[in-house]
């Protein structure tokens, strides 16, 4: 009884959270804009993830059920990983600057094989190999915490920066020419029945399809726990690697390093929503809305310091270069024993 309790505790969290998000998600960005003038005539980053999140909820409803269980086996791993470094729990144990690995997962580094959709309209869009292995470059260093710039974390964050020990491998590049300029939110870039490109074994493989989105939307990626012939993630083409055909300030290949945080897990980091709306991880401050730009340190919200540098808030790919222990906790749970995306570690 008590464990169906959780679970729907943890149904109603979801399901509010998102219904918090479809509510203010457009205020937050009005609030941040309004804070700075400078953004106002520039393009600020917009992932889409939690509105498709959200309209998958109201499709199946579940989907929040099966999140739900996610959300407890990840909840039970970061008291494992809290009693091991002796915090607690949620991953905020006391301090993980180095020495021994505190993850009792046993896992090592976690090897995740990728395949590449390129659906493209022009030659711009049919971005090279080269372009392609950038960005496959940029996720193995900040997933790894060999990022050049993770010293520009500010020491009131140092001891929780945070080497996920996760690493990509490019499996495959599939490219589609198409007609279509772009492709919205609805997943039909993820289906050669639409023009797109069918995903391959999702148990596997995380698959990126880059095309344009449009409507400014730079990038979103499918929560786990969702249908498996969607699962992955999508980046418009001029958002995707470090080098190539790029837009700046979204030209260090942060999109996609933000999008598979998605993938695997992790919220924005403001919650999306008011302060007392949460991310699920207990190492990064609560936050009323995102950033935007290259914000100053200290950005105070919900009287707090905002982690504006953490992978997962809005700011300009210069401007991100960490993730926390307690969203390691979380991306690194999916991959334990009766985790969501334990098929990526077993033969």
């Amino acid at each position: 009884m008590k464990r169906i309790f959780l679970t729907m505790a943890v149904v109603a969290t979801i399901l509010t959270s998102c219904s918090e998000e479809a509510k203010t998600e457009n205020n937050n960005t009005i609030q941040a804009m309004e804070l700075d003038e400078s953004v106002k005539n520039s393009f600020s980053r917009s992932c889409e993830s939690m509105g498709v999140l959200d309209k998958q909820l109201a499709e199946n409803p579940m989907l929040a059920i099966k999140m739900a269980e996610i959300e407890k086996h990840g909840y039970e791993y970061a008291q494992r990983v809290a009693a091991k470094k002796g915090g607690n729990g949620n991953g905020n144990g006391g301090g993980g600057g180095g020495g021994e690995d505190p993850t009792p997962d046993n896992l090592g580094t976690i090897n995740i094989p990728v395949v590449v959709h390129v659906i493209y309209s022009n030659a711009n869009e049919n971005i090279s190999d080269a372009q392609i292995n950038s960005q496959i470059d940029v996720l193995n260093e900040d997933f790894s915490k060999t990022n050049s710039d993770v010293n520009q974390v500010p020491a009131e964050f140092a001891d929780v920066a945070s080497d996920v020990d996760v690493q990509f491998s490019l499996a495959q590049v599939i490219r589609v020419s198409s007609t279509r300029t772009s492709w919205g939110t609805n997943d039909a870039m993820k289906s050669s029945n639409n023009g797109g490109s069918d995903a391959v074994d999702t148990s596997k493989f995380l698959n990126i399809w880059v095309c344009n989105i449009g409507g400014g939307i730079l990038g979103y990626a499918q929560f786990p726990g969702g249908n498996s012939a969607t699962d992955g993630v999508v980046v418009g083409p001029q958002f995707f690697g470090s080098q190539g055909f790029l837009a700046a300030p979204f030209d260090k290949g942060r999109t996609t390093t933000h999008e598979v945080g998605h993938w695997l897990n992790l919220r924005h980091i403001w919650g999306d929503g008011r302060c007392r709306q949460d991310d699920f991880v207990a190492d990064t401050p609560s936050s009323d809305r995102p950033n935007y730009g290259c914000p100053s340190y200290p950005t105070e919200h919900c009287r707090t310091n905002d982690m504006t540098m953490n992978y997962m808030d809005y700011v300009d790919d210069a401007c991100m270069y960490m993730f926390s222990e307690g969203q390691k906790s979380r991306m690194r749970a999916l991959f334990t024993t009766g985790g969501v995306r334990e098929s990526f570690l077993t033969p």
